[in-house]
């Protein structure tokens, strides 16, 4: 097994945030991919609209965004990015989930995975907040990586 050096810790092996001030600044981009699975009949009231906090689907994009954007107020190790593009799209599947994809860009020194993440994890958690008097059953799944490009370490590509 290769042996992996973990970033985010100093030699005397307590937490610190990386210093990227010699990387390069380059177009970094990730894409992230989740879901929330919930009863047939919370997402029929998604899908007809009857939810009563309202559109679901289009607050749970805002706040996906939102989140993007404050993610190192979130994660304490993460620097701060002036982010390029954010898009959060959220898609029904039939017969009981919404499928959530977001893809954070940046031109900078480090990449924007957490970003990414962050805007899935918290698009599925509006769409629970906002659910949750019908369905407390529902399930946050699947979030990971699923595609990143830029910087030293290339490309790479979720199997």
């Amino acid at each position: 097994m290769t042996r992996v050096t973990l970033t985010h810790f100093d030699a005397a092996g307590a937490a610190a945030m990386v210093d990227v001030s010699d990387k390069d600044a380059t177009q970094r981009v990730a894409v992230a991919r989740g879901r929330i699975t919930m009863a047939p009949e919370t997402l029929a009231l998604i899908r007809q609209g009857q939810v009563g906090k309202g559109d679901v689907l289009g607050i749970a994009r805002i706040a996906g965004i939102m989140a993007a954007k404050r993610t190192s107020d979130l994660i304490p190790l993460c620097h701060p990015l002036a982010l390029t593009k954010v898009t959060v799209e959220l898609t029904i599947a039939e017969p009981d989930a919404v499928e959530i994809e977001a893809l954070a860009k940046v031109t900078g020194q480090t990449g924007v995975e957490m970003e990414a993440l962050t805007a899935v994890t918290v698009a599925a958690l509006t769409i629970y907040d906002m659910c949750k008097a019908a369905d407390r059953g529902m399930r946050i799944e699947a979030v990971r990586l699923s595609h990143k490009s830029g910087g030293k370490s290339g490309v790479y590509e979720a199997t």
